[in-house]
């Protein structure tokens, strides 16, 4: 029997960390779902379009990562996709407390899903989207944190430029 894993997230954007990690679950794994979450209370930077043509293109020669989106609960989405793990990235102990919550609140639904956690490399331990955006769009540099490709379209992206790009110093 083959093993499916599912990682979900928003991944917005996709960051080396969890580059990271889907690259290590797929070597843990037969098969590994990057599962990118519709989440409408939420305002991305990228669509879900965006994110899902971004993470396909930085797997595209990786045959067991998939990419798809699901929205709802996710034991359901991971049941719908017969996969047995649900993969979970751990930066800091901080992380750990939301995501020990979850898992056993998942467990509880689905008593046949198992819950994995993985640590990014050390190198990678600090790194979030939610940071990445903020340190872009004030002018930081965010290569070697993210793919290439990421770095590229947070360039193309108006709404992530750095604040006062554009606007001339009237020094």
């Amino acid at each position: 029997m083959s093993t499916l894993a599912v990682y979900p997230g928003s991944f917005d954007p996709l960051t080396n960390g969890h580059v990271d990690i889907i690259a290590r679950g797929a070597r843990l794994f037969d098969r590994i779902i990057v599962a990118i979450l519709l989440n409408a209370e939420k305002a991305p930077l990228f669509s879900v379009a965006e994110r899902v043509d971004i993470a396909r293109e930085v797997f595209k020669g990786r045959p067991n990562v998939e990419v798809d989106t699901f929205d709802g609960l996710l034991v359901d989405y991971v049941e719908r996709r017969h996969a047995q793990v649900i993969v979970r990235g751990l930066r800091a102990v901080s992380d750990f407390e939301f995501e020990f919550q979850m898992a056993l609140m998942n467990q509880r639904l689905n008593s046949n899903i198992e819950t994995v956690f993985m640590m990014p490399a050390e190198k990678y331990t600090y790194i979030s989207s939610r940071l990445i955006k903020e340190v872009f769009s004030l002018g930081g540099r965010v290569s070697g944190l993210v793919p290439d490709l990421v770095e590229e379209r947070l360039r193309e992206k108006p709404e992530a430029q750095p604040i006062g790009a554009g606007v001339k110093d009237k020094r």
